[in-house]
C-alpha cells in the first residue's frame, strides 16, 4: 500500500506522486504518516519534510502551511516549498550560517519586527540547509 502525496505551494507543484511514509513539521512536532492513517488536518511549522518512495528516502523543505490526510491522501499546503535535490548545499549553508548571524544580533532584545524578520529568515535558512542532506 502506499499514499498519494500532493506538495501544492503557491506558484507551483513541488510534487505529486506517491509515497510509502512522509514525516510532516507539525507546529506540535513531527507526525509520521503511514497508509491507514486516520483522517487529520495539521498546521506545519517551516522545517523538513521527508518522504520515502521506492524505498528511498528524500527531502522537501516547507515555509509553514497545513496538511490534510484522508483516505490514503495527503495533501500540503504550504506557503513555499523547495525538494532537497534542487537546493545548493554549499549556498543553503552560507545562508544558513549568515542566518544565524543575523538573528544572534537580536539575542537577549525585546521582540520587534527586525527581531521576527531574522527569526523567520534563520528558521526558513535552517529549513534549506537540512533538507540538502536526504534520508
Amino acid at each position: 500500500m502506499s499514499l498519494t502525496l500532493r506538495v501544492l505551494a503557491p506558484d507551483q507543484s513541488v510534487f505529486d506522486g506517491t509515497a510509502e511514509e512522509v514525516i510532516l513539521p507539525s507546529t506540535s512536532g513531527q507526525v509520521g504518516i503511514l497508509p491507514g492513517h486516520v483522517t487529520m488536518l495539521a498546521a506545519l511549522d517551516t522545517g523538513v519534510m521527508r518522504l520515502r518512495s521506492g524505498g528511498a528516502w528524500s527531502t522537501i523543505a516547507l515555509m509553514g502551511g497545513f496538511a490534510e490526510v484522508e483516505a490514503d491522501e495527503v495533501t500540503v499546503l504550504v506557503n513555499g516549498a523547495e525538494l532537497g535535490s534542487s537546493i545548493d548545499a554549499a549556498a543553503a549553508e552560507a545562508a544558513f550560517e549568515a542566518a544565524q548571524s543575523a538573528a544572534a544580533a537580536f539575542e537577549g532584545q525585546a521582540t520587534s519586527a527586525n527581531k521576527v524578520k531574522a527569526l523567520q529568515a534563520l528558521a526558513t535558512a535552517r529549513a534549506r540547509f537540512q533538507a540538502t542532506k536526504a534520508g
